[in-house]
């Protein structure tokens, strides 16, 4: 088996982010120089997967997987994080591309990591930030947090994607156990990791509201996700 390296891979999954891609390459180049960054664009019509090219043409530590459709966020990350331990990375770090997720805090999960087997993100560790939001967003942002607090018993904010994973304790298999290829796998993955024991850290974030582009999150996956909750309620919590 090869050794493992102690570089950090940063998935970044993409969807029509045209206006957002260079602006967090800049910041994440002000970084740990170790970190290679890989983007996974899902068939954008924007002009991203050009600005990603040209990325790649001037930095060697950037790549991409281009496919064909939408083929959901969770299932981004899931292969990020399958092709990063298969190049043997330590680290893999997840985040949005949308601007929402500042690569600054990347410095504070490294610290966090070493006593840790997984950090995420919370935004309901700090006062007031959910800047930009509107009140409708907030309220339902917040009633899924404390259901899924309520029903499965954490507390983590398990619906952000911005966290950093040790491929060295944390175990390929319990991180895809979630089956769900979209917005469910945060919450889910992160339940069933902290169901396994891991040790999981937090660190508090602003979560800003996005200043160009728009949501991909729909209607349907709201529902999608309280649908979901209900049978992690029920399996885990009842049976």
């Amino acid at each position: 088996m090869n050794k493992m390296n102690n570089k950090i891979l940063l998935v970044i999954p993409t969807l029509n982010e045209f206006g957002n891609i260079q602006k967090i390459y800049k910041k994440i180049q002000s970084l740990n120089k170790k970190i290679n960054i890989l983007f996974i664009d899902d068939n954008s019509i924007d002009g991203s997967k050009e600005i990603i090219i040209n990325l790649k043409k001037k930095n060697k530590k950037v790549n991409y997987i281009f496919r064909e459709k939408k083929l959901g966020i969770g299932s981004a990350h899931k292969v990020g994080i399958k092709l990063a331990k298969k190049k043997n990375y330590r680290y893999v770090c997840t985040m949005d591309c949308d601007g929402t997720h500042d690569p600054k805090h990347i410095k504070k999960m490294l610290d966090k990591i070493k006593n840790s087997d997984l950090v995420i993100s919370n935004r309901f560790l700090k006062k007031n930030s959910l800047k930009g939001w509107d009140l409708k967003r907030i309220i339902i942002t917040k009633l899924r947090y404390y259901l899924i607090w309520i029903l499965l018993g954490t507390k983590l904010d398990g619906s952000g994607g911005f966290r950093l994973y040790d491929l060295k304790k944390v175990k390929l298999k319990d991180i895809l156990e979630s089956k769900d290829d979209n917005y469910n796998f945060f919450w889910q993955s992160a339940f069933l990791l902290e169901h396994k024991k891991y040790k999981i850290s937090e660190i508090p974030i602003d979560l800003p509201n996005r200043v160009i582009g728009s949501s991909k999150m729909k209607f349907k996956d709201i529902i999608s996700g309280l649908f979901n909750l209900m049978k992690f309620f029920i399996k885990y919590k009842i049976l």
